[in-house]
């Protein structure tokens, strides 16, 4: 079991769908590592200059990721729902322009290749807990 599920399970205003949210914590922290790792090793590639864009986008990812991983594990309170909804769908469209990036360089650098497994993994993550949220 996950910290996040676990800390999720024991919290005392329950979630309705605990696994599902732990899911998406957990892919939102590990696609900004993935981002993260991805932008500094585009830096360190010889053709840096025409990774500029690829770099960004990770670099924005990483940090919507990273906001949207703190915020669920903070739990939806009924006056933050809205906020929440929108925190993940920002989340999801980060992560889909991230992959789309990192995919245009994917068979020439493997750290792009991955980075864009990591976002397409958020952005399920991320639209099954907006299906959630009704």
């Amino acid at each position: 079991m996950s910290y996040a599920l676990a800390m999720i399970q024991n919290h005392p205003a329950p979630s309705g769908q605990p696994e599902l949210l732990a899911e998406c914590i957990a892919a939102c922290f590990d696609c900004a590592q993935a981002c993260t790792a991805c932008a500094d090793a585009c830096l360190s590639e010889e053709m840096v200059a025409e990774l500029r864009t690829c770099i960004r986008t990770d670099q924005d990812c990483a940090d919507v990721c990273l906001a949207t991983g703190r915020v669920l594990s903070r739990g939806a309170g009924e006056t933050t729902a809205t906020a929440v909804r929108s925190l993940v769908e920002a989340c999801r469209d980060a992560c889909r322009a991230c992959a789309a990036e990192c995919e245009q360089h994917a068979e020439m650098h493997e750290h792009c290749r991955i980075c864009a497994e990591a976002c397409r993994r958020c952005v399920e993550a991320c639209e099954a807990v907006l299906a959630s949220l009704g």
